[in-house]
This record gives structure tokens, C-alpha cells and sequence, in this order.
């Protein structure tokens, strides 16, 4: 366990710094867009806020995706003589990944009729 936490710690205080950097940076880029005027209708939605049924969806797919991670560590935790300390990392990819899928093929139907736009988020 002492391995894991050497290896979890630093990657999780460097992304949490670059994440912030780069919430950070586009809220600027994107006031000084806003500011001059320099938006064309067409990217408008990539600058609005989410609401109603796309932040639906967006939560929903951050929820699959932690869920499979979640199940991955729980497999590890229940099977620990089966599962090596390697392949849970290869376990979250996947089941993350099907949590990907199962989003994907759930939108899908939501956003089929053309005038409403999938999340990007």
C-alpha cells in the first residue's frame, strides 16, 4: 500500500495544479473573447453555461465513468491474492471506457433530432 501512496500523491497534487491553471487560463481567454466581441454564433454554445438536460448528461457521464473506477478498486479490495497491484490500473481504464459507452449509447438517443447539441463537457 505504501507504493500506491507514492506513486497517487504526486500525480494527484501536479494535476490538481494543472487543472487549476487551466480552469484558470480559459476563464480568461474566454472573458477576453467575450469582452472584444470576437465570438461567432456558431461557437457560442462552447462558452455557455450548461443547463437543463446537457449538465444532466455531463454529470451523468462523469458518474459512469467514477463508478467504473469505483468497481475496479472494489474488485482489487475483494480479490486481492487475484488481482495484481498492475492490472487495477488496467481495470479502471476499462471500466471506464464502458462507462464512456454506456453514456455514449444512452445521449445518443437524447440528442438525435438535430437542433440539440450533445455535451462536450
Amino acid at each position: 500500500m505504501n507504493n500506491i501512496e507514492e506513486v497517487l500523491i504526486p500525480i494527484v497534487v501536479f494535476s490538481t495544479i494543472y487543472f487549476v491553471a487551466k480552469l484558470l487560463s480559459d476563464n480568461r481567454i474566454r472573458s477576453k473573447l467575450i469582452d472584444k466581441g470576437e465570438i461567432n454564433e456558431n461557437l457560442r454554445y462552447l462558452f455557455a453555461v450548461q443547463t437543463g438536460k446537457a449538465k444532466v448528461y455531463s454529470n451523468l457521464k462523469w458518474g459512469f465513468v467514477l463508478l467504473g473506477i469505483g468497481v475496479a478498486m472494489l474488485l482489487k479490495q475483494i480479490a486481492p491474492f487475484y488481482i495484481t497491484d498492475e492490472s487495477v490500473f488496467g481495470l479502471m481504464f476499462i471500466f471506464a471506457g464502458v462507462g464512456f459507452l454506456v453514456y455514449y449509447f444512452i445521449s445518443k438517443d437524447q440528442f438525435t433530432n438535430g437542433d440539440q447539441r450533445p455535451p462536450t463537457v
